[in-house]
């Protein structure tokens, strides 16, 4: 039986004190005039799989994936790879020259995404954006005044992925689709 719906979430109870939440992709989600559990529960899945068009910015240290899907299919994407040297155990001038070459490395990645979504993610034909990967470059990147547009898109929750490949961009774009659902049982 449904305890409460909302506009990004359906809380259910089960008798025996069993609960699950089910995450609404794309709010806002409009509750259902009853509580019937199977009718939510259908509402839930016409709203999760109406079709929309989504921008995806996946970047990791290493890699990117920009693309842009419509009914968990690419439309269009671009995946590429930059360099980030990882952090080092050495101290003093050593350590800070390391830092400022990840930092300038760090840099390069996100101008070189920056580049691939201006030329990839049309914010007016996009209904969100999924994003993944490291939260800081994604950050970073939407942080760029030329992805203004894009960055104001309503957002799915970012997405943990290995690294940014073809093939896990096509992932993300069946997960942008998903319903989360998070179980609690006594």
């Amino acid at each position: 039986m449904p305890r409460g719906t909302a506009a990004d979430a359906v809380r259910l109870a089960a008798d025996d004190g069993a609960s699950a939440v089910l995450t609404v992709p794309w709010p806002p989600f409009a509750p259902p005039p009853t509580s019937d559990p199977s009718f939510v529960g259908g509402v839930l899945a016409r709203h999760a799989a109406r079709p929309r068009t989504v921008g995806l910015l996946l970047v990791r240290r290493g890699g990117w994936a920009v693309g842009t899907a419509r009914e968990g299919r690419l439309l269009v994407h671009k995946t590429g790879s930059r360099y980030v040297q990882s952090r080092t155990a050495a101290g003093g001038w050593s350590q800070q020259r390391y830092a400022r070459r990840r930092g300038n490395q760090a840099d390069a990645l996100v101008a070189a995404v920056v580049e691939a979504a201006a030329a990839r993610l049309e914010a007016h034909s996009l209904d969100g954006l999924v994003p993944g990967g490291d939260r800081g470059l994604v950050e970073a990147v939407l942080a760029d005044p030329v992805l203004a547009a894009v960055a104001a898109l309503p957002r799915g929750p970012l997405l943990d992925i290995a690294d940014p490949k073809a093939v896990v961009l096509e992932a993300a774009a069946q997960r942008a689709r998903a319903v989360r659902v998070l179980l609690d049982q006594p």
